[in-house]
């Protein structure tokens, strides 16, 4: 429950459907379809409160006045607030400021149909720090997608916690239903009698609803507080050993913890969902967020070759070796153009690529990635003789003639 004074009587929940995101005639993203969902949630649910709270749904406005009176008796709320909004994002004429597109939104006339993001941030800065959330679920046209380019992202909401997706344009969110991203929250929020914390909440619906290449998800995994150094060292010896010290600890400033998952950081709840046997799951958890970082640091960075590796203990768990080898030759690739045959880190990528490589069973699997293996081990010149030897004589027996099956008498 948020506390902000002592004269707190009520929480708000105000939901806002923008303009449908529609290309070639397929509706990419039905807002309204998403606002009468998450309408049908429990207010106090959306908000996480126990406070009396009231619900306001604006579907099919024309006119940004309307929301802009909206959003400042939302803002004025002493409790805490929920703002989602849903919809089409576009930019103004010139590419001049993002704007939420509403129903009849001109491209003309941007500026006196659709409402501009400035006043969402404005209406909402002088809120109390940690009273407001926003979720979006947006999809942005050619020019606002430019723009967000440009600037990295949503322009900030300093006093407010700010988490969704916003898809790149061209690509379906939704298909003219209730979008994968909305949906899985609504999901998130049904499963269990504890409502989990946003983010925690965002990760699992990010993780699973199937977004496209590049989409903007929010926040960045620099606003998490990621760690960004390098994981630790494996103990020789232990070839495909798992991310234990990755698992435990995110590194960085937490958000509370919302049944005993740690908020801040998404590691701990997905190697949680590997241990329970929900390996499908933590992969396409895992997934998104390797590509969300990628997105935000590049494709070589340590940030991104971590998030491979973290899959590739997955891939582990989960008994698919094939995968965690391609993963781990994958990531100590990278770590050798980045970092040099010297260091360790890429020594402990090779070593589990190798374990993983060896517990393939499928002949031809085998022989296809050997080869390549064989080659990266050859690369490291630090590398005990030994490794290489194995996997070269492993590689062999696989490429030579196939062992005759006993014949039952």
């Amino acid at each position: 429950m948020y506390l902000i004074g002592p004269g707190q009587q009520r929480g708000h929940v105000l939901l806002v459907a923008g303009d449908a995101a529609v290309s070639r005639r397929a509706v990419h993203l039905a807002p309204s379809a998403n606002v009468a969902a998450l309408g049908m949630v429990p207010a106090s649910v959306l908000l996480g409160s126990e406070l009396p709270t009231d619900m306001v749904c604006l579907d099919g406005v024309c006119d940004p006045n309307t929301v802009l009176v909206r959003l400042r008796a939302a803002a004025v709320t002493p409790g805490p607030l929920f703002v989602y909004l849903s919809g089409r994002l576009t930019a103004g004429r010139r590419g001049r400021g993002l704007f939420l597109a509403l129903a009849g939104t001109a491209r003309a006339a941007v500026r006196y149909t659709a409402v501009p993001w400035d006043w969402v941030v404005g209406e909402l800065r002088a809120r109390p720090a940690g009273s407001t959330r926003v979720l979006v679920d947006l999809v942005a046209d050619r020019e606002a997608w430019s723009l967000l380019q440009e600037w990295g992202g949503l322009p900030g909401l300093p006093a407010a916690v700010v988490v969704g997706v916003v898809c790149p344009p061209g690509f379906a969110a939704g298909s003219g239903a209730v979008s994968g991203y909305t949906r899985h929250w609504i999901e998130q929020l049904r499963r269990g009698p504890v409502r989990p914390a946003d983010v925690q909440v965002h990760a699992l619906a990010a993780g699973a609803a199937g977004l496209p290449p590049g989409a903007l998800v929010l926040p960045t995994a620099r606003e998490l507080g990621m760690r960004s150094g390098p994981p630790p060292q494996q103990q020789p010896g232990r070839p495909g050993a798992d991310l234990r010290g990755w698992w435990q600890d995110g590194g960085g400033p937490a958000a509370p913890p919302a049944g005993g998952v740690p908020g801040g950081d998404p590691r701990p709840y997905i190697h949680a969902l590997a241990t329970e046997g929900r390996h499908a799951e933590a992969a396409a958890l895992a997934g998104a967020w390797e590509e969300h970082v990628r997105h935000v640091y590049g494709l070589s960075s340590p940030e991104t070759v971590q998030w491979v590796e973290i899959r590739a203990d997955l891939a582990r768990m989960a008994g698919d070796f094939l995968l965690a080898t391609g993963l781990w030759m994958g990531a100590c690739r990278v770590r050798l153009a980045g970092q040099g045959a010297a260091a360790p880190e890429v020594y402990a990528a090779a070593a589990g690529a190798l374990y993983c490589w060896s517990q393939v069973r499928d002949r031809t699997s085998a022989v296809e990635s050997g080869p390549g293996l064989v080659a990266l081990l050859g690369a490291l010149p630090a590398l005990d003789p030994r490794h290489l030897q194995l996997a070269q004589a492993r590689l062999d027996v696989l490429r030579g003639p196939a062992l005759p099956r006993a014949v039952p008498t």
